[in-house]
């Protein structure tokens, strides 16, 4: 793979750590890309007859003869190493390491839309499955395309369709990795190596949100539930056997220390908090303001049950729960307004802002807007208003920055499990390559089976007991199954020892040799042919 030299991530907590995979360095940025490489191997011309000229036809349907025509010719190509290889695992997104919170927003899909992106995806003419991460601080599709390179094109359409951003404004700021890399950057994102805030506990729930979404959206596949299943094992073996969640803190506890930074001297024993939002930033939110001494907080939020539910969590917290409707009214008493909510459109304007009653005396008059929503809920423009302060999840970098040589030791600490977890993976993945061959040998031994067991019945006449049929018959049945204990044994494979997994894999070779099992298509291009057909309809 070729892979453009200017990068988009930073690799400042990857510095040291002498890991064979680090997924920054290869990472591959589309900036300047031009066309998506291809490989340098020459292909057959393949032509796709139509009745009348091709010209003519709509776009529509000029771009499906082209999807046709290519899939034909990876299917058809001897020389293509595709048919040769396994689905490629990718991922394409933007990061809050790389991407302005102004472009990751218009991108942010909620998780209720996770399902139809997922079936979208994979209506895609190289995409097998499809995985949504959406938090707010990273946007990523996950993918198994069939063939990487035209996998990485389709879903960069996609993205563009579905945010309207323009493909060259979204290609200064994409990453794309592939494989190995792609499987090592989700372990690392579940493990909170990759997150804003070292070690933060919050991304492994989005993780597993991400999991059980997928257990019932039309797409999300066996190579899919594998990856997720191993991220989930990752982060949680992260946090249990090393320090990197001692100390660790929330994306809302920065937003805390964010609002403690910039009001010097801000007694919090007798702010004016206002939380708009009680979900799980919110509460969060609540949780880190009393280790402030900021004992009473009013919460806006639609229904009041949220808040009740705080109330009874946290009952050293003096609540007081407020209506949408009186968000305004609220706003103009507080001197401190933190915003999480899932609107996917801002809650205040300039407009609504100007007019509201300056702050109080112990934020010196400046009202502090911190919000931690993605999509925004305060508009940018709001802080062009005279005495107001505008804050987002970009600006909690500041925050984190202080500590980088702790967040450095700590991510070499986490990175050798990353590594076992890694290698497991791609030990399971490959023992997936024994099952066809495990169903072809039962399929083998059982027609066999069968047919030699109708001969024997037949020269025993009719008149055999059926008690005498049935012991025969399982007779047969036990004969086979002891026969193929070993071989079955030997292609049967956990994938938790690659050595284990080379040896399967040897074994499985051999008795498709034995017993010429190897069908005539493989399993991937088998893939292609559905694809294929399935455009076709």
């Amino acid at each position: 793979m070729a892979f453009v030299k200017n990068t988009v991530f930073s690799a400042d907590d990857c510095s040291g750590l002498n890991y064979s995979s680090c997924p920054f360095p290869r990472a591959c940025s589309l900036t300047n890309a031009g066309s998506l490489p291809t490989p340098c191997r020459s292909r057959p011309s393949v032509s796709v007859r139509a009745s009348g000229n091709v010209s003519q036809l709509p776009s529509s349907h000029i771009a499906k003869v082209s999807s046709v025509a290519a899939l034909e010719q990876l299917k058809n190509s001897s020389l293509n190493r595709y048919t040769k290889e396994k689905s490629s695992i990718l991922v394409l997104g933007l990061s809050v390491h790389n991407a302005p919170v102004e472009m990751r927003e218009k991108l942010a899909i909620p998780e209720a839309e996770w399902p139809r992106a997922i079936a979208e995806l994979c209506e895609l003419p190289h995409i097998e499955e499809a995985g949504v991460l959406s938090t707010c601080n990273r946007m990523e599709i996950y993918v198994v395309a069939l063939s990487w390179h035209r996998g990485v094109r389709e879903v960069t359409e996609w993205m563009t369709k579905a945010s309207g951003i323009p493909i060259g404004d979204l290609r200064q700021h994409l990453f794309i990795l592939r494989d190995r890399d792609a499987t090592q950057h989700l372990l690392r994102v579940a493990s909170g190596l990759d997150s804003l805030v070292l070690g933060e506990g919050q991304i492994l729930a989005q993780v597993k949100q991400v999991y059980k979404v997928g257990q019932t959206a039309v797409g999300f596949g066996r190579n899919l539930t594998g990856l997720l299943k191993q991220a989930i094992t990752a982060g949680k073996r992260v946090r249990s056997e090393t320090s990197i969640a001692a100390g660790a803190v929330s994306v809302s506890s920065a937003a805390v220390e964010l609002a403690a930074m910039k009001l010097n001297n801000f007694d919090f024993s007798h702010a004016r908090v206002l939380i708009i939002g009680a979900g799980k930033m919110s509460k969060l939110l609540v949780k880190h303001l009393l280790s402030k001494g900021c004992n009473k907080m009013v919460v806006v939020n639609r229904t009041e049950q949220r808040v009740l539910d705080l109330q009874e969590e946290f009952p050293e917290a003096d609540l007081l729960f407020q209506p949408l409707s009186a968000m305004l009214e609220c706003t103009g008493n507080a001197d401190l307004v933190f915003t999480s909510t899932a609107s996917d459109s801002p809650l205040f304007f300039k407009e609504s802002v100007e007019k509201l009653p300056p702050a109080g005396a112990g934020a010196n008059g400046v009202r502090h807007f911190i919000d931690i929503s993605v999509p925004r809920n305060v508009s940018a423009c709001v802080g062009e208003v005279n005495n107001t302060r505008l804050y987002n999840v970009d600006d909690l970098k500041e925050v984190v920055a202080a500590n980088k040589e702790e967040r450095r030791r700590k991510a070499m600490e986490a990175q050798v499990i990353i590594e076992e977890e890694l290698r497991n993976f791609e030990a399971w993945r490959d023992s997936l390559e024994t099952v066809p061959t495990i169903k072809k040998l039962r399929a083998y031994a059982e027609n066999i089976r069968i047919n030699e067991l109708d001969k024997c019945l037949s020269k025993m006449g009719e008149d055999l007991p059926k008690k005498n049929k049935k012991l025969v018959e399982d007779l047969s049945r036990g004969i086979v199954n002891k026969l193929l204990h070993g071989p079955m044994t030997h292609l049967r494979c956990d994938g938790t020892d690659s050595r284990t997994v080379s040896e399967t894999l040897e074994n499985m070779q051999a008795l498709e040799r034995m017993f010429n099992l190897k069908s005539d298509l493989s399993s991937f291009e088998q893939q292609l042919r559905a694809k294929t057909e399935k455009l076709q309809q």
